[in-house]
């Protein structure tokens, strides 16, 4: 950023549109990079911004343009906790996630501040904290509501499902998929907000593929011949820039193929996921292999099943997950 406030007199800084502009042009190009090659390749840098970022609000800025401002360090704040929850350090990552929802509220930016208890929700959720996923997903869902934003509620919906599943109640989780689609068929044409810009049709069907290899891991594997039909779709509409966003749905392919007894069809898709994971700079991709290691597991003694946990093994560089609490 250009502006170097005098430490004796930081508010005598003026801050104008430019400014609030190349801070979301920077957050901007730090998404794209965090999207295609994960966390860990731009969280420092998006880091060293927040002091030159959190210095801004203490400027003078005329009282119309404050709300973007705020608006555009809670989006920053946003993506220093999302890069760290992908690069394993959720401590770190609700810290920040905590900071932009002040920024966030202080804006009045209900739209923003339901991507942020989405984010919020998903890392509960990675974790096995479900009540406390559900908790922070049904209050965006409320601030969804009150924006009138139907694709913001279809986010929510969608990630509110993946929770049922893992409580291991498909009538529920089938209902939030279903409010789903129709908040997604319902949502205006206009363009969404760079931080829920990712949630398109693709992502949709990564999410309903999501749920049903859920429920087929904790209720029933005949769910996985939905999440093979639905995953597959997403893949072929994944870009080269969502790397992480493909491997990790060939993780949940794979998976869905390995409960479903097709072995040597996880090998492949789970091989290809794989191969993809080590060019990322992204710890949850690693993580998210639990599931397929637990599916192979179920296979003691077949060919296919031992190449898939061999991989997985050499991709962690260790003989199991890193185990982490959540503070």
């Amino acid at each position: 950023m250009t502006v170097e406030p005098r430490p004796e007199h930081p508010r005598a800084v003026r801050i104008g549109e430019a400014d609030v502009r190349r801070l979301e042009a920077a957050t901007r190009a730090f998404r794209a990079l965090d999207y295609r090659h994960g966390g860990g390749s731009c969280r420092d840098a998006v880091e060293a911004l927040v002091p030159y970022a959190e210095l801004m609000l203490l400027g003078v800025v005329r009282e119309p343009a404050r709300p973007r401002l705020c608006t555009a360090v809670a989006d920053l704040h946003n993506l220093v906790g999302w890069t760290s929850f992908d690069e394993g350090r959720p401590g770190a990552a609700l810290a920040a996630f905590g900071r932009a929802l002040e920024l966030a509220t202080t804006a009045g930016n209900d739209e923003l501040l339901a991507n942020i208890c989405y984010r919020i929700g998903r890392v509960h959720l990675h974790y096995d904290a479900v009540e406390e996923a559900v908790d922070h997903f049904e209050r965006g869902q409320a601030a969804a509501h009150r924006t009138g934003s139907r694709h913001a509620s279809a986010i929510l919906s969608a990630n509110l499902a993946w929770a049922d599943a893992k409580r291991g109640d498909p009538p529920a989780a089938l209902a939030r998929l279903h409010a789903a689609r129709e908040q997604f068929a319902a949502a205006s044409v206009t363009a969404p907000p760079p931080w829920a810009a990712f949630f398109g049709e693709t992502d949709l069907a990564a999410m309903i593929g999501t749920v049903h290899t859920e429920l087929a891991q904790v209720v029933d594997v005949r769910h996985a011949g939905e999440a093979i039909e639905a995953l597959t779709l997403a893949i072929d509409g994944y870009g080269r820039t969502m790397a992480r966003s493909r491997a990790l749905t060939r993780i949940w392919l794979a998976t869905s193929h390995a409960l479903a007894g097709d072995l040597d069809e996880a090998a492949r898709v789970g091989g290809a996921a794989i191969d993809v994971a080590v060019e990322l700079q992204s710890e949850r991709t690693k993580q998210r292999m639990s599931p397929l290691t637990a599916a192979a597991n179920r296979f003691p003694g077949n060919a296919d099943a031992r190449e898939i946990l061999e991989r997985i093994d050499l991709l962690r560089g260790v003989a199991g997950p890193e185990q982490v609490t959540l503070p």
